[in-house]
């Protein structure tokens, strides 16, 4: 079997929670790089994206999607048919429940959802940002999270605290999910950690620094396209430079405004912070060429969000 060890387990794991339960910083902590985007801001994943776990015992392969919610637009419809598609297709779902929050309605409607499926993958429980809480508070979260077994008629595997931005159990994580995959071969060649086209990565990584310091009606209207990348001709080859060319694409001129800023100041903060952020995911440094555009309502426009790949 690829020359892999007996017992070599392989097979697909993804977080569900509501927005904000740390379900991407999650996903990169594991990976070990950083592949989802995180921000305060919810409903800011938009696709299912792949994040791959090598180790010598197993390979894990990570999905990270969209928080299910209340859709609003066409969009927030087709994301939460992706998530649901997800949901049937993988072994294992870890549902994050941030400990410095009490479990409310929002929790019990996920695993609700989840308890449907006709096909259930096993269920692990989360107690997520557990540097946040004292000793007794996490004690409290496990016995709620524990009740959840007899209300919703489930069966958690295993209920971890857990820490992405500590590190805390982030290992623990780990090997529970990957005890409850099935023995398989390796999907992925070794050192691979997402099948992301890296455009896909690069255009999330610009939108994630766009995400920062806008007000709340604007997040989910903004989306990034890229127009042209590639390694600029004539120049050394120890000194490469990386041209990207991409759109920031709102949904209404007065959003244009408010992105562009003061003369053009929102605009350049958002291009140097993309700028560092690429540089370090892809090792070279990069020419950021920034426009903002006006698709009027594209998250309600069938024609706007095919050609956007929704």
């Amino acid at each position: 079997m690829d020359g892999r060890p007996e017992g070599f387990r392989s097979g697909f794991a993804c977080f569900v929670g509501r927005p904000n339960a740390g379900k991407s910083t999650l996903t990169n902590a594991l990976v070990g790089s950083k592949i989802a985007i995180t921000s305060s801001k919810p409903q800011t994943t938009r696709h299912a994206i792949r994040g791959i776990v090598h180790r010598p015992d197993a390979q894990m392969v990570l999905i990270d999607t969209p928080g299910l919610h209340k859709p609003r637009t066409l969009l927030g419809e087709r994301l939460n048919d992706l998530v649901h598609e997800t949901w049937s297709e993988v072994d294992v779902i870890g549902v994050c429940l941030p400990a410095d929050q009490r479990i409310g309605p929002g929790d019990t409607y996920l695993v609700t959802q989840i308890a449907e499926l006709p096909n259930r993958p096993k269920l692990v429980a989360l107690a997520t940002k557990s540097d946040l809480v004292s000793g007794e508070r996490m004690r409290d979260h496990l016995v709620s999270i524990q009740a959840l077994e007899e209300k919703l008629g489930i069966r958690w595997e295993h209920i971890v605290p857990v820490s992405a931005v500590s590190g805390e159990q982030v290992d623990d994580v780990a090997d529970v999910l990957v005890s409850l995959l099935p023995e398989g071969p390796a999907y992925y060649p070794d050192g691979e950690i997402t099948d992301e086209p890296t455009e896909t990565l690069v255009a999330e990584l610009i939108r994630e620094c766009a995400l920062e310091g806008v007000r709340d009606e604007l997040p989910h209207s903004i989306i990034v396209t890229i127009e042209e990348m590639g390694l600029r001709e004539g120049r050394p080859e120890d000194k490469p430079l990386l041209d990207i060319f991409a759109n920031l694409i709102v949904e209404r001129d007065s959003q244009k405004g408010i992105m562009i800023g003061h003369k053009g100041s929102h605009l350049r903060e958002v291009g140097t912070a993309a700028r560092e952020q690429i540089t370090r995911l892809l090792g070279t440094p990069v020419h950021l060429d920034l426009r903002v555009k006006v698709l009027k309502e594209w998250q309600r426009d069938p024609k706007y969000l095919n050609r956007l790949g929704f």
